[in-house]
């Protein structure tokens, strides 16, 4: 007996210490060594508990350490294997929405809102992937391209301006021509180093180069952010020793102006005491304000945005403000930058975005409160997206992404090219649907632009225009009358070229005014006849030389002088309501005409209704040779009508001639 407990022993003890090492790495937030540790682990565990515990910690340092494709299927594991804590459901769903698998991420989001149905994170994150899918469908109007000449094999993110031409670029990456000669067990890769790029004449970016002592060190530096005169520099050092994370401090240093990329000895802010941690430099424009992010006391949870003021540069910092809730949340907000027109951009996991780390812009208004808007697709992605650079002209620049679905951190450039709008445009004849060849065009726009152009022999049109504006399109020809379609580039994001037909009406024959409803045997305007009449004083007002006849005609069943009475009053409250919308009464004739002018079924007719033929007339001879009771209504129906005929286009204001 005595012998076996001296076998089982040794190998009961590995374990043990095997798993307390894996445990001490996790906690170290060592995590590349935890997982090796964790799956030598396993494979000596029998304890079933045990085992799926482990897979959970997997599991989570897939999670993080940025890798979502492992972490969604080892998280599926931990599930399939009975994991009690609910949150694994969560953090599964989190890995399928930062994986871009939506919808398949809002059926999990779900799972968890039923199991825990008070935490608003299943909510909040269903919310996220419904806006994903949106952004997704309608993406904003910036042009993003890997920047190959900055990228590695390591982590490459938050880049900044060197210089007031944007020709010099300075960026954090963990390649192999970092200083550093170990490797981080949180990422399994490099210390990283500030590195630094610069443009020729050409347009090609040198190979990145890392800055020399004294500002990299064995330790990791990164996180530039420069002055606007670009003579100091404020970056981020974080010091570690074996498994003891000595913190991360803010540190500035100043141009020797001696070399190019040559600084003096970094000293550090102390901006915290040193048991906290500051880290992510953004320096305002006038140099009087720096923002930073720390997990210290008072924030809202995670890592928060702070910032510190001072009223000159010679002048200290002073105490830490916490941006507040518009900013911060429960989850982690990071990577500040501050635009010269005071727009502040961060980081955020815990506001609605696409997945993971999705880039914001906040404008700070006047009671202090900050309106926060995702830059959504194409910038933001499923993947993590952040340390965005803005060049101070023009909406162009850099950012970080992991969007090429592995862990590593990449650099792109984006730019949002001008807007251009135009509107391409046809004009038609109302009755017949053919084409009006070249008739005068006018633009008129809200800006106070006005344009005037001729259409082609094909009766088309095409103007270029200006964002953000209110546009009226006039057409007009001998013989019609005046026509005129609104357009509006108001809204818009993206360029776009607007559609437009001008239908313009002969002055030839009667033109029907649609939708004039009286109730039965009476001539009182019901209210939904006024619309289709404003559009008539529109007309009027657009045409403002012609004097009309309004025509009112009935159909056949009553005596002719009742429909000839009846009519003539129906056409007289036509025009008693035109006067009172402004109109001459000089340009206004009122005639009935009973029944005696039967409607000429035309093309558009024909369409409408397959037992009409062009060219049919409605009289009563025909209408009663129709079988079908509800044909003879549809006939009684068209020949009940409102129209005008235009009498004479040489009216002029203070002409008492009809």
């Amino acid at each position: 007996m005595l012998m076996i407990f001296a076998m089982v022993l040794p190998p009961l003890h590995a374990q043990k210490k095997k798993m307390e090492k894996a445990n001490e790495a996790f906690q170290a937030g060592e995590y590349y060594d935890a997982i090796d540790l964790y799956k030598d682990t396993y494979s000596m565990v029998k304890n079933k508990d045990v085992k799926t515990e482990i897979v959970f910690k997997i599991a989570e340092c897939y999670r993080l350490t940025n890798e979502p494709v492992k972490a969604e299927l080892w998280y599926k594991k931990t599930i399939d294997r009975g994991y009690p804590d609910p949150i694994a459901v969560l953090y599964y769903a989190q890995s399928k929405q930062k994986n871009g698998k939506y919808e398949e991420a809002i059926e999990e989001f779900k799972k968890y809102r039923q199991l825990v149905p008070n935490d608003p994170r299943s909510n909040e994150g269903i919310r996220s992937c419904e806006l994903a899918l949106q952004w997704l469908d309608h993406p904003v109007g910036y042009q993003v391209t890997e920047m190959k000449f900055f990228n590695s094999r390591g982590n490459d993110f938050a880049p900044a301006y060197a210089r007031d031409d944007y020709q010099v670029v300075y960026f954090t990456s963990s390649r192999d021509e970092a200083m550093g000669n170990k490797i981080h067990g949180a990422t399994g890769q490099n210390f990283s180093d500030i590195f630094v790029s610069t443009r020729d004449r050409k347009g090609r970016w040198s190979t990145p180069e890392p800055l020399p002592e004294p500002v990299n060190t064995e330790f990791e530096e990164g996180t530039p952010s420069f002055t606007d005169n670009y003579n100091t520099m404020y970056f981020t050092r974080c010091e570690v020793n074996k498994r003891k994370r000595l913190g991360c401090r803010i540190m500035v240093t100043k141009a020797t102006g001696k070399k190019p990329n040559e600084w003096s000895k970094p000293e550090p802010l102390n901006l915290l005491p040193d048991s906290l941690v500051e880290a992510h430099p953004a320096i305002s424009a006038d140099g009087l304000t720096l923002y930073f992010v720390s997990n210290m006391d008072g924030g809202y949870g995670g890592k928060d945005i702070w910032r510190v003021t001072r009223f000159s540069a010679s002048d200290k910092w002073g105490e830490p403000e916490n941006l507040g809730p518009d900013i911060n949340t429960e989850e982690d907000e990071m990577f500040p930058f501050i635009h010269p027109d005071g727009t502040l951009y961060f980081a955020s996991d815990g506001h609605p975005g696409m997945g993971g780390l999705d880039i914001f812009r906040a404008k700070e208004q006047e009671d202090g409160r900050w309106n926060v808007e995702n830059m959504k697709s194409p910038i933001n992605s499923s993947a993590d997206d952040f340390g965005i650079v803005i060049e101070n002209e023009e909406e162009k620049g850099f950012f970080s992404s992991s969007r090429k679905g592995r862990a590593n951190d990449d650099i792109y450039a984006f730019v949002l090219p001008p807007l251009r709008f135009s509107v391409t445009g046809v004009i038609r004849d109302v009755r017949t649907d053919e084409i009006i060849p070249e008739a005068s065009i006018r633009l008129i726009g809200s800006d106070g632009l006005t344009l005037k152009d001729q259409a082609s022999a094909q009766g088309t049109f095409k103007f270029l225009l200006k964002p953000n504006t209110d546009y009226i399109f006039i057409a007009s020809k001998k013989g019609y009358l005046n026509g005129k379609v609104r357009e509006t580039t108001k809204g818009l994001t993206q360029s776009k070229e607007l559609k437009a037909t001008i239908l313009l009406a002969s002055i030839e024959k009667p033109i029907e005014i649609p939708n004039i409803y009286y109730d039965f045997g009476k001539w009182d305007l019901r209210p939904e006849s006024m619309v289709a009449l404003d559009n008539l004083v529109e007309i009027l007002n657009d045409n403002p030389n012609i004097v009309i006849e309004l025509r009112s005609h009935t159909d056949s069943r009553d005596t002719e002088a009742f429909n000839l009475t009846l009519s003539q009053k129906r056409a007289q409250s036509v025009v008693d309501y035109l006067i009172q919308k402004g109109i001459d009464p000089a340009r206004l004739v009122a005639k009935g005409y009973g029944e005696s002018t039967p409607k000429t079924v035309d093309k558009k007719l024909a369409a409408q209704y397959p037992f009409l033929k062009e060219g049919d007339v409605l009289t009563d001879q025909f209408v009663h040779a129709l079988s079908d009771i509800q044909q003879q209504e549809i006939c009684y129906q068209i020949n009940r009508r409102t129209e005008f005929q235009v009498l004479r286009t040489d009216y002029k204001a203070g002409d008492n001639k009809k």
